[in-house]
């Protein structure tokens, strides 16, 4: 027998859980599948950006994400000719909130997860995997899943794939995308923090490398961005060679605390994005419509800014029953042109900045920018903004706050 729900989300990131709490707190009665059983994942990001941040206050969730441990980036900065140059200044921004916060995102969710539980007609399924689509017709009618207790069937009104970049619901449905190249792949670690101190989410480069550090509780996560496809030939070099150039990027952590290869995860950096985002009964939002790069780690407020807008179109026809195609179709007309800018401007970035650095380039920026930076500081306010705020920002609709 197939139970039935009015909207199934597959996928508990970011776009999953946000979407989720704010249809719930709409009166929308809301099931999410997670196909694992908690959060704790290495290659989620940490990044929690201004935007993010405002909509957490409007949701009533400030304070309890307050309590989370965070540490904050308040500018991006690198050395030129021995003196610090700030090329992103969040301080400058008209927001409450005004950096990053970098939050580990298992803490988040977790969070979003418990306010969520506490709407009545929210349901959260962890262990939990879609593994198919229902069908009535043309239209998806639900999914199937395998969960703790076996196979099951989910009818349900609407369904929404925020299952990340590999989208099994996107391909399903058979929604195709369009791929960009992108120059490089990343090895991920962690290095003890022997020190606090304020991080900038500017790069450590020197020629041919790109090192990117995260702050969290005790430790840093470390992106080390290598040319892609070059992943087994760049292990062959052996292990030593490779401590000794983290530490050169990285001198004030100990590079000796990778202990095998085994410690050094590869993640396949992908640039894409679904031509349509949906089909009859279905909505693809997140990494599931477009996969983001992980330069300027915009990718988890640009799902958070999807799901806000998706809620915010999707509510009422859904408490009502009357979702149709159409309001699919908003969905994808309000957050295509953020999303469409955002990947443009990572894809410059890879073209004149992480590429030629990888090629072993200088990795310096042109004497002409840095002059007229330094003249002129207030233009840091605007990568700032394009970074922290977004190209559209979303507000909490009415019915979600609290």
């Amino acid at each position: 027998m197939t139970e039935s729900t009015t909207c199934v989300i597959a996928g508990g990131g970011p776009a999953g859980m946000v979407l989720g709490l704010l249809l719930a707190r709409a009166g929308v009665e809301v099931t999410l599948l997670e196909k694992h059983a908690d959060f704790l994942r290495d290659f989620r990001g940490d990044t929690v950006h201004p935007s993010t941040l405002r909509l957490l206050d409007d949701l009533g969730l400030w304070h309890r994400f307050a309590q989370l441990p965070q540490s904050r980036v308040e500018q991006g900065a690198l050395l030129v000719d021995g003196r610090p140059l700030t090329l992103v200044d969040f301080r400058r921004l008209r927001q409450r909130h005004r950096y990053i916060a970098m939050v580990p995102q298992w803490d988040l969710l977790n969070l979003l997860a418990e306010a969520a539980r506490a709407e009545p007609s929210f349901t959260l399924r962890m262990s939990t995997e879609v593994t198919g689509l229902l069908r009535d017709g043309e239209r998806v009618s639900g999914v199937a899943y395998r969960g703790p207790d076996g196979d099951g069937e989910l009818g349900a009104d609407l369904t929404v794939g925020c299952d990340g970049r590999w989208s099994l619901v996107r391909r399903e449905a058979g929604l195709s995308t369009r791929e960009w190249p992108v120059p490089f792949d990343v090895w991920w670690f962690r290095l003890p923090q022997e020190a606090p101190g304020q991080y900038s989410l500017i790069p450590r480069t020197a020629p041919g490398r790109v090192l990117i550090m995260i702050p969290r509780e005790g430790y840093f996560q470390i992106a080390y961005l290598i040319p892609k496809g070059t992943d087994v030939a760049l292990r062959a070099r052996g292990l030593e060679t490779f401590r000794r150039e983290v530490a050169e990027l990285v001198p004030e952590a100990d590079a000796s605390h990778i202990q095998s290869w085994d410690d050094v995860k590869l993640l396949d950096a992908r640039l894409n994005r679904a031509q349509r985002w949906y089909t009859p009964g279905l909505l693809c939002i997140g990494d599931a419509a477009h996969a983001m790069s992980p330069v300027g780690g915009v990718g988890i407020n640009v799902a958070v800014q999807d799901a806000v807008g998706a809620a915010t179109l999707l509510a009422e026809p859904l408490r009502n029953g009357t979702v149709e195609t159409k309001d699919l179709a908003a969905v994808q007309r309000r957050r295509l042109p953020p999303a469409a800018v955002t990947q443009a401007i990572q894809r410059t970035l890879h073209r004149t900045l992480i590429g030629p650095i990888l090629a072993g380039r200088d990795a310096e920026p042109p004497a002409a920018a840095v002059a007229l930076v330094r003249r002129l500081p207030w233009l840091t306010a605007i990568p700032a903004h394009v970074i922290g705020v977004g190209v559209r920002p979303e507000r909490a609709p009415a019915f979600a706050r609290r």
